[in-house]
């Protein structure tokens, strides 16, 4: 299925956005977040625990932040499709339309080949060249979690009802009030 790349990680500044990226991510589908930036071994602790807690398949990986040109580049040499979210790319509504999507949400060996950008800090003006397709969800300032949730949902085939397996938690859903099993 599709990785996500977050170009940018300050562990001051983006330690929140960075984890929420990830757990978004996870839960809608991705097979892992790979992150250009200072490495952060409380978010990969974090992340690994809520994957061995609630199961399912899900990496974390950190590279130096100069490295992100190089891996970019092997993508590509591998086959790989890049769609960077921005909002300044093509608005989602008209890219669902596209033949592209619809390749790629039809096709587990496409998604697989599938790497999705989100931003951190401002992100380098070669990125837009890197991508096959610059996406928005909306073209107003947004934030990059609520961009990667919308564009996964509409991407990923039930990425509303995954089934996690090897889960030691679940969330047996209430209407009145928090009910969490262990299996």
């Amino acid at each position: 299925m599709v990785t996500v790349f977050r170009i940018g990680h300050r562990i001051f500044r983006d330690k929140r956005i960075t984890t929420h990226l990830a757990l978004v991510a996870r839960a809608f589908g991705a097979v892992g977040i790979q992150i250009a930036g200072e490495t952060d071994e409380k978010i990969i602790k974090s992340v690994s625990k809520v994957v061995s807690e609630w199961g399912g398949k899900f990496s974390i990986d950190f590279l130096p932040y100069e490295g992100w040109i190089q891996f970019l580049e092997n993508w590509k040499l591998n086959n790989g499709k890049i769609i960077h979210l921005t909002m300044y790319g093509e608005n989602i509504l008209n890219f669902q339309m596209n033949e592209n999507f619809k390749n790629l949400e039809s096709s587990r060996e496409e998604l697989k080949k599938l790497l999705v950008i989100v931003g951190g800090e401002k992100v380098p003006a070669k990125v837009f060249q890197y991508a096959d397709w610059n996406v928005a969800i909306t073209n107003q300032p947004h934030s990059e979690v609520g961009s990667l949730a919308i564009f996964l949902e509409k991407l990923v085939p039930n990425s509303l009802k995954i089934d996690f397996p090897n889960s030691k938690r679940q969330i047996k859903p209430s209407l009145k009030g928090e009910k969490k099993y262990l299996n």
